[in-house]
């Protein structure tokens, strides 16, 4: 018996922040990644966030330009 396996294509998204940094969890809002404060500090604590290709457990880790958020199959990049 043979499975095949599809990896799911991740969807890139750009997001513009007008400030130097913000944090992890008011980003993931800011791009609807998530439905409110509460929910983004579930998921990243639990580890289902990854910030530049690390999974990251701090919510209010300081995202600057350039930086790359992944979550839910969708890559979040900083600009």
């Amino acid at each position: 018996m043979k499975i095949k396996v599809r990896l799911a294509e991740k969807t890139q998204v750009n997001k513009k922040i007008d400030t130097e940094f913000i944090r992890l969890d008011a980003f993931l809002k800011l791009v609807d990644a998530v439905q409110s404060g509460g929910h983004a500090k579930i998921v990243v604590q639990d580890g289902e966030v990854k910030v530049n290709n690390e999974i990251c457990i701090q919510r209010g880790k300081k995202l600057r330009p350039g930086d790359s958020v992944e979550f839910n199959n969708t890559i979040y990049n900083v600009i």
